[in-house]
This record gives C-alpha cells, structure tokens and sequence, in this order.
C-alpha cells in the first residue's frame, strides 16, 4: 500500500456491488473486523464467514491481488496506523497464555529473519559512509523509539566526536536543531505508529541542509518520503506493544560496522575507558 494507491477498504467498497454473494460475506466481515482478519489464514477466515478457502482466494483476485497473502499483507500495513493501542491489546485475547508466549518470541525471530533477507546491503552501506562523514550525527526518535536512539547513541559516542541526541523536555526541538546544517547528518528513527512530531523535526532538518537516514519499517512509511537514504527492519506487531527486537539488531549491525571501520581510534578508547572502569570500580569483579 503506497501514498497513492487506494487502501483495501476503499477498494472493497468501490468492488462490492460486482462481488459474488460469498464473496461479500467475506468483505461485509473484512469490514466489521479487518483488525482480526490481518492475522488469519484464508481457511480460518473462510471458516468464520461460512465459505470455501477457494472462495476466500477468489475474493483476493476480484480485487486485483496475486493471492490472499498479498491481500492479507496490505490489510497489516494498514492496521500498523489505524489501531489504537486498545484495539492491539485486545487481538491477543483469542490465544492461551503460552499459545501467545510463544506468538510473540515467533514473531520477534520472524522479524529479524525477513529483515535480513530484505537488508539493502549498499543502502547500508552508504548509511555508514554518510554517518563517518558528517561533521556532527544527531539522533531522533519518539516515543518507544527513544529506547532504540540512547541505545545507538550510547555506542556512537565512543566511536565517533560529535554525537548529539535530540532531547524532548521542555525545550522545543527545533530549538536543539536549529544549527544543524548541510555538514551534518540526521538519524530519524520512525515506527507504526508514526509520530508527527519525529516527521515534522526531520524535515525541519532536511529544510537546513542536513543529510537524512530514516530507519523505519517500510520504504513506504512516511519518514521515506523525506530521507535520503532509507534503512527497514521489520517490526510486525502482536499486540499493544512494538517489536523493536529487528531495530535493535540493525543497530547492532549499523554500530559494529561503523567500529570496525574506526577500529584503531575506538582501540585507544576502549583501552582508556578500561582503565578509568577498573580504577573507579565500575563492575563488579568476580
């Protein structure tokens, strides 16, 4: 689903009219629960509405689509930003604790085996190029996303001089952009569901001049449109809560990189932040 193209829910009701009889008790259910229908298989939204899996198939061809994954696909791309937290929580309600105990940990490693199937390799690393180039690297990111941005920062701060996290207190953020310019470069870091304010700080960015690397979950998701260069992961949510485990990995992948690259500086650092650890007693010695 792209800025263009219609959504699946403006599409069945433009089609509906030329819709067989089964294949409107599949969208008349598509309609009154698509938040339940993202997750189910054809055979199990086939045996809800009362018709045949081949039905169900049909049904996605009558609205253009290769196969109902492709229609089922669309249909979580579009939930990601019009659920609200208690319509997320309550999709978790129809498994057993351990059924969805193990849903979530699936979920996590299913997030990071496709995310590395659809890495962009030059596209990574172009992002570390832009990243040891800059003058200065800010890092952005609200809300559930402020946890994967300390995180980057924390370690881009020993490999690099210039790392500026932008706060969100009682200053605004535009303030703590406002000498950011074409020497620099912005990290935005944007998931479902997408903050206004994380895009409205990035093109603020963009308008002075800086480069933009948006990691986000889709070369679809708003902050694309703006950045120059476009980092994914995926980030499939189970419930109220965002799966930030793919993020992380990526950040993990983006840091050791960059170390590696700056192997013989962070040497030193990491040789003097030793010594400053064992004679402050930082960790506990065994």
């Amino acid at each position: 689903m792209n800025g263009v193209k219609k959504d699946l829910l403006n599409r069945i009701k433009e089609r509906y009219n030329k819709l067989s009889k089964g294949q409107k008790l599949i969208a008349d259910y598509i309609m009154n629960n698509y938040d339940k229908v993202a997750f189910m298989t054809a055979s199990k939204l086939g045996e809800k509405v009362g018709v045949s899996e081949s039905t169900v198939v049909r049904f996605a061809n009558a609205l253009d689509y290769k196969g109902y994954p492709n229609l089922q696909k669309e249909l979580q791309e579009l939930i990601k930003t019009k659920l609200t937290t208690v319509q997320r929580l309550e999709l978790s309600s129809e498994y057993s604790e351990e059924e969805f105990i193990r849903k979530v940990m699936q979920a996590d490693v299913d997030n990071i085996m496709k995310t590395i199937d659809e890495l962009d390799i030059d596209s990574f690393n172009c992002a570390v190029d832009m990243i040891l180039k800059a003058e200065k690297v800010y890092i952005l990111g609200l809300r559930s996303s402020i946890v994967i941005v300390h995180y980057l920062a924390f370690y881009l701060n020993i490999i690099l001089e210039h790392v500026h996290v932008v706060p969100w207190g009682s200053n605004d953020v535009f303030d703590q952009l406002i000498k950011i310019n074409e020497n620099d470069v912005l990290i935005g870091i944007s998931y479902p569901r997408y903050s206004k304010k994380t895009l409205e700080a990035v093109k603020f960015a963009k308008e002075k001049g800086a480069s933009i690397i948006g990691i986000t979950d889709s070369y679809i998701a708003p902050i694309s449109d703006i950045a120059d260069m476009t980092l994914t992961t995926k980030s499939t949510m189970t419930s109220f809560v965002d799966s930030l485990v793919a993020p992380v990995s990526l950040m993990n992948a983006l840091i050791i990189t960059l170390g590696m690259k700056e192997k013989d500086k962070i040497t030193k650092t990491l040789k003097d932040l030793e010594n400053t650890w064992e004679k402050y007693d930082i960790y506990l010695n065994k």
